[in-house]
């Protein structure tokens, strides 16, 4: 099987414990200022392209930028694989202001581990590493200049929670042993670990984890190959039977303003918008020790925590 996404023996469950209600009318992003890291394509580039087109000032941060001219989106270009580029680039957005910042980034694992030019495992650094260091840049300072706003600043991040995936400790950056989808797989829990940790971390911040299924992106490059054979068949059948990311960004937007997800920090949701309950086994201690152990990864870049 092609990981193309967590195996799906575990089934996400439906959290049937509350709901958010859905507007009846469109929402409205004019006037909100937006952040989507990873920006530049699949999900990413459609949800800022979604939003700024209904008023939202965006800035997109990632490497090849696609859309100079497009009213409302400005560019930050950064090399996300690597940790010292991830905080450059979140010490440069304008935290206080800001009213959501989006993750999207992210690659699979190749068929042989491959090295960032900082000595991490690429698929670690790329989806799921750089997160937690522009998160320890940006939720100290996020919207400590906003006025008049409604609900809090608000962190979505989009992965596979839920999934069931746990998280492996003792090789996160894969070199005592490499297997493409195990590594991929800690990418997925870091990923969902992140947002409950961030929960209870910055009470002054809202955070929560989407989590989109199958979409025809350019995710899965780095395992296939770009321009192969093997990714045009693959991204083709992925095409014909899922969702595109435009029609994803369309469904999810109006859940990034719903009032009703301000009393639920930490909320993870599936590809319809709907609330699912966490992964099990992501306990206070584990979280804790997968955290310090990503932490520690980084510090061997030479970054440091923002609040040491």
């Amino acid at each position: 099987m092609l990981p193309i996404e967590p195996p799906r023996a575990f089934p996400m469950k439906r959290d049937h414990r509350w709901n958010w209600r859905r507007s009846a009318t469109s929402p409205k992003f004019e006037g909100l200022d937006v952040a989507v890291v990873g920006g530049t394509g699949g999900i990413g580039r459609a949800l800022a392209r979604h939003m700024a087109a209904r008023g939202a000032k965006v800035t997109v941060v990632g490497q090849t930028f696609r859309d100079a001219g497009t009213p409302g989106i400005a560019f930050l270009q950064a090399d996300l694989s690597l940790m010292r580029e991830a905080r450059r680039a979140a010490a440069a957005l304008p935290a206080e202001r800001l009213d959501l910042v989006i993750f999207t980034t992210g690659i699979f694992a190749a068929p042989e581990r491959q090295q960032t030019a900082e000595g991490l495992e690429r698929d670690m650094a790329v989806s799921y590493l750089n997160r937690l260091v522009m998160l320890d840049e940006l939720a100290p300072r996020l919207g400590g200049q906003r006025t008049g706003a409604s609900a809090r600043p608000r962190v979505f991040s989009v992965g596979f929670p839920g999934s069931g995936q746990a998280g492996t400790l003792g090789n996160l950056n894969a070199e005592r042993s490499y297997q493409a989808m195990a590594v991929h797989m800690n990418t997925v829990a870091g990923n969902e670990m992140l947002v409950l940790d961030a929960a209870r971390r910055y009470p002054h911040v809202r955070f929560f984890g989407l989590n989109p299924g199958l979409i025809k992106t350019s995710i899965r490059d780095n395992f296939l190959g770009k321009g192969s054979l093997r990714s045009r068949v693959t991204e083709t059948l992925i095409g014909w039977f899922t969702p595109t990311a435009e029609a994803y960004a369309g469904r999810i937007a109006p859940l990034l303003l719903a009032p009703d997800l301000e009393a639920h920090s930490g909320a993870l949701f599936n590809r319809k918008g709907e609330p699912i309950v966490p992964s099990p086994g992501l306990t206070d201690a584990h979280i804790r020790e997968f955290m310090a152990e990503s932490e520690a990864l980084i510090a061997r870049t030479g970054i440091q925590p923002a609040t040491a």
